[in-house]
């Protein structure tokens, strides 16, 4: 593994295994000398480019494809060939990449993983493996490793259990903590923990890479994790473990298990709050409209939903309102409506966001049983609209004219990817709230 504090790599690969390298293989690029060095005369064309050369070339050909999947595989193959190449072609064209390499286009690479699969990339930890997890750590390749991405496959953005072709998810964010964040790539490490599936498409599907079994749940699950964040801790006490698009329910019981661990957060609880809080309090400059006077209203309230209302009710506290006050300005929707207090089954990160039955004496209400999102903003009132359902459409034209009837510029958040899943479209939006 190349030292990633030097100013340039030493190996003593040579020949094929050096172009086989994804962190070494400089392609065209290398020099006559180097190609003398490394025994790479014949093994490449004569001509000598230089990196800029290169990209502009490569980005010829992604340009070339008609499908953004296409771009997608195209940048994944180039990923695992040339990693010098990815990244000068990612940071040189973030604004059109960007979308190619992550969200939105990454859920339909999921959703193909298995037909794109070509060369193996991070860990594939599974249930019939877990007595072998350390000594699959244990290899030296991987003792540069700062930060980790994992997943189970279960909740890929909002197309549901993927299986192993949620691996997709950790290398497409790592990819881009290298391109935008600096990471070096021998750095990062991309795993995904197969405990199997329940999606009939993979099950069934002869070409499915996964553990093809039905998802593995309760005692066994979580003894697996557990094996797993052992592992991890004695290989890399310092490590940063990122959890990534697990179930609601196995999201939040992870992150409070292991928080104290090792250095650990989960991006659809905290990063996503930590973006719409952020997008929030940027919004509250162009509306005029303090903070501690929003009203907010959330689609879909699950690990991703409370997640955000808890960070936008931790800053209403630092901005000035009671632990009391703030609680009663998030009105969360889920599948039974409107969550109220006396409902059955919900989730321990749901309680602190229940309405009190008295909030909604004297409402207007289209289905008093279940309380919908349009009877919600037609009488909360609320100053921001966020989506996390994953529902595509939710945000329809008449609740998005009701949010622009009761505020001057209302502030629309439809956070659900893919696009496919989106609640509602910018272009939409802009024209029922005229512009607002």
């Amino acid at each position: 593994m190349p030292d990633t504090t030097a100013a340039f790599a030493t190996t003593s690969l040579s020949g094929y295994e050096l172009l086989a390298d994804p962190q070494l293989n400089k392609g065209t690029a290398f020099s006559e000398a180097e190609r003398e060095t490394f025994d790479l005369h014949g093994l490449l064309p004569p001509s000598v480019l230089t990196l800029d050369e290169q990209v502009s070339r490569r980005l010829q050909a992604l340009r070339g494809y008609e499908t953004d999947l296409e771009r997608y595989a195209f940048l994944r193959e180039l990923q695992d060939t040339n990693e010098t190449l990815f990244y000068a072609l990612l940071v040189g064209n973030l604004e059109e990449l960007l979308p190619i390499v992550y969200t939105p286009t990454v859920g339909e690479g999921c959703q193909h993983f298995s037909r794109l699969f070509r060369k193996p990339r991070g860990l594939f930890l599974s249930i019939p493996h877990k007595a072998r997890i350390d000594r699959i750590l244990a290899h030296p390749r991987f003792d540069k490793v700062e930060a980790i991405v994992v997943t189970d496959g279960e909740r890929i953005l909002g197309l549901g259990d993927q299986g192993a072709g949620g691996m997709g998810i950790p290398i497409g964010k790592l990819a881009l903590y290298s391109g935008c964040g600096g990471l070096h790539p021998a750095t990062t490490l991309p795993i995904l923990l197969d405990v199997g599936t329940d999606n009939p498409d993979c099950l069934a599907d002869p070409l499915y890479i996964g553990w093809r079994n039905e998802r593995v749940r309760g005692q066994e699950y979580d003894d697996f994790i557990e094996a797993f964040v052992s592992a991890v801790v004695k290989r890399w006490p310092r490590v940063l473990l990122q959890w990534e698009d697990f179930a609601k329910n196995n999201a939040t019981r992870m992150l409070e298990r292991y928080r104290d661990r090792l250095c650990t957060f989960n991006d659809d609880i905290q990063g996503t709050a930590a973006v719409a809080t952020g997008a929030l309090l940027a919004a509250i400059n162009v509306t005029g409209v303090p903070l501690t006077e929003q009203r907010v209203a959330v689609l879909g309230a699950g690990s991703a939903g409370c997640g955000i209302a808890g960070l936008i009710r931790a800053a209403m506290r630092d901005a000035g309102l009671s632990e009391s006050e703030a609680a009663t300005r998030f009105f969360m929707v889920d599948r039974d409506g409107l969550l109220l207090e006396g409902m059955s089954g919900l989730a321990s990160f749901q309680l602190p966001f229940v309405q009190k039955k008295q909030a909604i004496e004297g409402w207007t209400l289209t289905h008093p049983d279940k309380i919908g999102l349009l009877d919600v903003v037609r009488n909360a009132k609320p100053t921001v609209l966020i989506g996390v359902s994953g529902q595509a459409g939710a945000f329809s034209e008449p609740i998005v004219r009701a949010m622009a009837e009761t505020n001057k510029r209302p502030v629309i958040f439809p956070l659900s990817n893919p696009t496919s899943r989106e609640e509602a479209t910018p272009a939409d939006i802009e024209a029922w709230t005229e512009g607002r």
